[in-house]
């Protein structure tokens, strides 16, 4: 390649000395250049919300504990590449398909005919930015079913989510479906109902149907803490994932220009209200100021204002993001009294966060906000849209797992849950045996070795 630049450059030279004038190629106009910089910009996007995996698998393997830390890495590994291949095969195609109906596309599979983009975007380019949302929206189930699903049935959910019931929700909105054509459409700039209520609501059915962690709750029903293995994991988990918001938000403008900025102003004012006053609420309720509720808090915010990211002020983004730091900390506590156990909070951070960020448009959007003077109508709308992607979500994510349940089994046995899943389903544990007690059964945790005696040892 060196070799024929240099030639070129040497035949160019020699015409130019002869008196032959060099043929150029014709100059870019600036359309050309603003086709470029769109591209070249979502697509650094899309990266920061593919690096959003990495900050999943660092809140999740955190807030568990040590003895399946590999199990967690593994699951958040193939979010992604299952994911990815599912997405590219039919998900794309039924999210954003040029033919199909009001509820889901049918053209474009494999990426080939019918295959649509968005405005300059080329479509690789916005497959690689709408894969990387379909894998966000399944990793979030991955920290509500922690330390006690099978790898393989695991598998097999994120297939069917990335494949079909999240591409579905997405085709009602982005992809041009009913929620788009409402005589108020539906706002949800970047995906606090469509991706993050998608993820919590099928995280909510998940842990449901698994049902709770050995020694999770005594047997007054009362919830036993399980400490978190690493603090320090969780805290990274939760700054990368701040860092990849900003592909998510600012990059859901689908191009380079103006507006980027303010949407990564209002992303951040909300994340950083949501922390603080989860802190305070959780410091008043508990008496410290916890650091995994505090770290949620800023994620809670986050959630909140990834609907409204572009459409509220920042005065709104301050009030949605200080809402849901509160929100998610009273939501944690309901859902344990519940007896229903999400070890990462995901339910809540995602699932409730995410329908009250997306509710929270229809009050404070500077344009249609009920607040603003101009009715009811786009709260409305937006209330439409939530309650239909919960029940829809609710109803397929239900199916799929007691499906899963039912056929090759969605839980490990009481054995190995107790053990930890890294040696088990994967062969060998996430941690040298220097960090680890046994197998990475930590000590302290209550009821677990009486739960296994009255089972009976059985699966």
């Amino acid at each position: 390649m060196r070799r024929k630049i240099l030639i070129g450059g040497g035949v160019a030279a020699a015409a130019l000395f002869l008196g032959a004038a060099p043929a150029f190629a014709q100059e870019p106009t600036a359309t050309d250049v603003q086709v470029n910089l769109d591209n070249a910009y979502i697509l650094l996007s899309a990266v920061l919300v593919i690096f959003m995996q990495a900050g999943f698998a660092l809140v999740e393997a955190g807030l568990t504990r040590a003895k399946s830390v590999a199990n967690i890495m593994m699951k958040n590994l193939m979010d992604f590449c299952v994911g990815a291949l599912a997405f590219f095969a039919v998900g794309y195609a039924i999210a954003f398909g040029a033919d199909g109906n009001d509820f889901f596309g049918l053209g474009g599979w494999f990426l080939g005919d019918g295959a649509t983009q968005y405005g300059t975007l080329t479509v690789p380019v916005t497959f690689i930015f709408q894969v990387a949302f379909a894998a966000t929206a399944a990793t979030i189930v991955s920290g509500a079913m922690a330390e006690r699903t099978k790898f393989k049935s695991y598998v097999v959910y994120s297939l069917v989510i990335t494949a079909l019931i999240y591409p579905v929700v997405v085709h009602w909105n982005w992809g041009g479906g009913w929620l788009s054509q409402l005589s108020t459409p539906f706002v949800d700039f970047a995906g606090s109902t469509l991706v993050h209520s998608v993820g919590g609501w099928a995280a909510l059915m998940g842990a449901i149907i698994l049902g709770p962690r050995i020694g999770r709750y005594g047997p007054d029903g009362k919830p036993r803490a399980i400490p978190p293995h690493s603090i320090p994991y969780a805290v990274l988990g939760t700054f990368i994932l701040l860092v990849g918001w900003y592909g998510f938000n600012p990059g859901s403008e689908l191009a380079a220009d103006g507006a980027i900025g303010g949407i990564a102003v209002t992303t951040t004012l909300a994340g950083v209200a949501g922390a603080l006053t989860a802190m305070i609420t959780i410091w008043i309720k508990g008496g410290k100021p916890d650091v995994s509720m505090t770290a949620n808090g800023l994620l809670a915010g986050l959630v909140g204002i990834t609907a409204g990211c572009a459409a509220v002020s920042n005065i709104g983004a301050l009030v949605i993001g200080a809402l849901a730091g509160v929100i998610v900390v009273f939501s944690v506590f309901f859902f344990d009294k519940l007896k229903i156990d999400d070890p990462v909070g995901a339910i809540s951070v995602h699932g409730v966060c995410g329908a009250f960020g997306t509710l929270a448009v229809g009050f404070l959007a500077t344009e249609g906000g009920l607040l603003y003077g101009d009715g009811a109508d786009l709260l409305l709308t937006q209330a439409i849209g939530v309650v239909a992607v919960f029940a829809f979500v609710v109803v397929t994510s239900g199916l799929l797992f007691l499906g899963i349940k039912h056929t090759i089994g969605l839980r490990v046995s009481p054995e190995e849950e107790l053990e930890g899943l890294d040696f088990l389903e994967h062969g060998h544990a996430g941690y040298g045996p220097d960090l680890l007690t046994g197998h990475g059964m930590p000590t302290g945790v209550p009821g677990a070795d009486s739960a296994l005696a009255a089972t009976g040892g059985a699966k």
